[in-house]
């Protein structure tokens, strides 16, 4: 799929590709040193760089499964506190692709060439969502952000890890096709709750979604190209108070709750 890509944008797509991977670990390590409560009414308390602490600690399963939350977790809190990030492929999904990629890369043997290769084809998963459906949380709900991310996170990783076509597309399914129907409520505005949490549960998905397909032969039922056409559906046929309005949803009850409290 990466060999796609550049025989249609040209050797130079290497040379932006390589920036964009440098973005997305200076706003990881960014990410992982910042403290305290992000911007904006909520108050949201800062999570990535204790929960890194806290991975160190561990070991295992327990300390990689804690880091992966970390890393995707350093760039949404990024993300929502108007810091530098790679849309990936919207800002309120733009922690679940570094956050894989720089796990791959901590823990498993691999090159900057591989994960701009992996980048390239994450890139290609992204655009036909895009191009065939729709990746705007106003227009389609989040299944359209996060969703295509997860999507495009898990085909990456799978070609790191050395699946055929058949498994990245398979992976890249399962990613979008776990998502969807799911809403964009984000309370009070804010691309923090429940976004930034969806960002490193959807990461973590996506490993899950990589060794799936690998235990595969990457044979399935359902196409990418039907999960994205029905993700398109049902984002249309979402009612517009579950995208991007916070008017329905999380949105709604969070406020309900905060005015009983006022007024007792």
């Amino acid at each position: 799929m990466w060999e796609y890509v550049e025989e249609v944008e040209g050797v130079e797509i290497w040379d932006y590709l390589q920036q964009v991977w440098k973005v997305m670990k200076a706003s990881v390590k960014k990410g992982l040193n910042e403290e305290g409560v992000l911007p904006g009414a909520l108050k949201l308390p800062r999570k990535a760089s204790s929960y890194y602490t806290k991975a160190r600690n561990f070991s295992g399963r327990m300390e990689r499964r804690s880091m992966i939350f970390a890393y995707a977790l350093a760039v949404s809190e990024q993300n929502a506190s108007g810091g530098t990030i790679v849309t990936a492929p919207t800002c309120g999904a733009s922690g679940v692709l570094p956050g894989v990629l720089k796990f791959i890369e901590e823990y498993y043997e691999t090159t900057d060439k591989k994960i701009l290769r992996a980048l390239a084809t994450a890139g290609l998963i992204g655009n036909l969502v895009k191009y065939n459906a729709s990746i705007s949380g106003a227009e389609v709900g989040c299944q359209g952000e996060v969703g295509t991310a997860c999507a495009m996170a898990s085909a990456a990783a799978t070609q790191l890890f050395g699946g055929t076509i058949y498994q990245i597309e398979y992976s890249a399914e399962m990613g979008l096709e776990h998502h969807l129907g799911l809403t964009c409520d984000p309370i009070a505005g804010l691309v923090q709750i429940p976004c930034i949490e969806r960002n490193a549960f959807a990461a973590a998905r996506a490993l899950n979604h990589n060794t799936y397909v690998l235990l595969s032969d990457g044979r399935h039922r359902i196409t990418f190209d039907e999960v994205v056409q029905a993700m398109k559906q049902t984002g249309h046929d979402l009612p517009n108070i579950y995208k991007e309005t916070s008017t329905g949803g999380l949105a709604v009850f969070h406020q309900a709750k905060n005015i009983m409290k006022d007024e007792i």
